[in-house]
Order: C-alpha cells, then sequence, then structure tokens
C-alpha cells in the first residue's frame, strides 16, 4: 500500500505540534501529494520513494507561507499504517514527525 492514501501527521517543533492532513494520489504513475494545515493548503515537490526492507522511505519538500514563510524538507520511513521521520526547515533544527493512515473516509 505505500504512501498512497490520506494520514493525520503531527510535527513537533520547538514551538509546539503541528496538525497536518497529507493527501498522497497516485496519478499516471507518479505520486502526487498536497498537506494541509490549519490556514492553508500546499503541494508537495521533488517526491521521492524507495523500497526496503522495513517498507517505503518517502522524502519531499514544501513551502509553508503561515504563520511564517519556511521550505521544509521531509524524511519519513512508512510501515503498513504508520510513518515516523522528522522534517526539517533550513538551519532550524530537526522536528520529529509521526503519523497514521486515515481508514474509511
Amino acid at each position: 500500500m505505500g504512501i498512497v492514501g490520506d494520514w493525520d501527521v503531527r510535527i513537533k517543533t520547538p514551538i509546539g505540534s503541528l496538525h497536518t492532513v497529507y493527501r498522497f494520489v497516485e496519478h499516471e504513475g507518479q505520486v502526487c501529494a498536497t498537506a494541509t494545515g490549519t490556514s492553508e493548503t500546499v503541494p508537495l515537490t521533488d517526491i521521492t520513494i524507495a523500497d526496503n526492507a522495513e517498507g517505503q522511505r518517502v522524502r519531499w519538500k514544501q513551502t509553508v507561507t503561515k504563520p511564517m514563510r519556511l521550505k521544509l524538507e521531509f524524511d519519513v520511513q512508512v510501515l503498513g499504517d504508520e510513518l515516523t521521520g522528522h522534517s526539517r526547515a533550513g538551519r532550524l533544527p530537526r522536528s520529529a514527525v509521526s503519523g497514521v493512515r486515515r481508514v474509511g473516509d
């Protein structure tokens, strides 16, 4: 099943946790995705997916403008209906990322 689907994701930042819904879809053999937070929906770019013994390693980039403009890079491991990993915004410390697949929407 991999990354394709809808995910409830929590990003633990130094200023508190952010809750975001990620939607990964396959279109013409390519995976496309968006992230929806409390104030905006943004596209993901540079999505790379690599199968490994634990499931899939997925990396992507996204830019947010609210509450401030940031360019984020994500690196997560997908195992079944859970994902874990980290995100990074430039020189800021890494933020822990965890998520669960939405079922039955």
